[in-house]
């Protein structure tokens, strides 16, 4: 169950975003510099690389504007309630930083040798929009996979814990950061964005390998 946020219903969303960043040219840094791999336990790994994306505040604007954002709801403890954050695919035909999307994807897909092409989106509006701790649904290459998140806006607390306890790291995640986890991350680990007391607008683009054409269904991300 789902319901569609047009332009009109978050135009206080982007008059806010608009007020707290300034305005750069937007590009990515194909060199990845400061990226170093985490090898987080025998078969995961995770690469951080602060402020990949330059000019987020440019594509924070043109997404938030250009996809048409969902509100999911769920049955929880006998009622149904709203997913807290907002969820969309790739913009609709036209937008104009389409190419910029596509650029991340190439030289993501490039680096970390896969096809990086499956690309999604989540909205976290304040400190109460999160996602719980999960591992993504990825079929048969949950065991060797690549998700790679690109975080912009206002950072935010992104977990990554092992499933049986031992292991834990936190990223301040933001300001055109990009995240990327490889190996068996998704089955042997558990990534989330708590709530927050307080937090300014945050976007988060999600770029995956496709499921489509390996016996499966394109995969339904949750969001980060």
């Amino acid at each position: 169950m789902n319901a569609v946020y047009n332009n009109s219903m978050h135009y206080h969303t982007t008059q806010l975003q608009r007020s707290i960043f300034a305005v750069g040219p937007t590009g990515v840094d194909k060199t990845f510099p400061g990226g170093g791999r985490d090898q987080l336990s025998s078969g995961a790994w995770a690469e951080y690389v602060p402020h990949w994306l330059s000019g987020h505040e440019a594509l924070f604007d043109s997404l938030v504007d250009s996809i048409d954002w969902h509100v999911h709801r769920r049955e929880m403890y006998e009622r149904v309630v709203d997913v807290p954050r907002l969820t969309g695919s790739a913009p609709r035909s036209g937008a104009v930083l389409d190419p910029l999307l596509n650029e991340m994807a190439e030289a993501l897909s490039a680096r970390y040798e896969r096809g990086l092409t499956s690309i999604s989106f989540a909205l976290y509006r304040d400190g109460n929009d999160s996602v719980a701790m999960h591992g993504d649904k990825m079929g048969r290459l949950r065991h060797d996979c690549v998700v790679a998140i690109v975080s912009l806006g206002a950072p935010r607390r992104f977990l990554l814990r092992e499933v049986d306890g031992r292991g834990a790291r936190t990223y301040p995640f933001g300001w055109g950061d990009l995240l990327v986890m490889g190996g068996d991350c998704q089955a042997t680990w558990r990534h989330g964005v708590p709530k927050a007391r307080y937090a300014e607008p945050r976007l988060s683009i999600m770029f995956r390998q496709s499921l489509l054409g390996l016996g499966g269904r394109e995969n339904q991300p949750r969001g980060r």
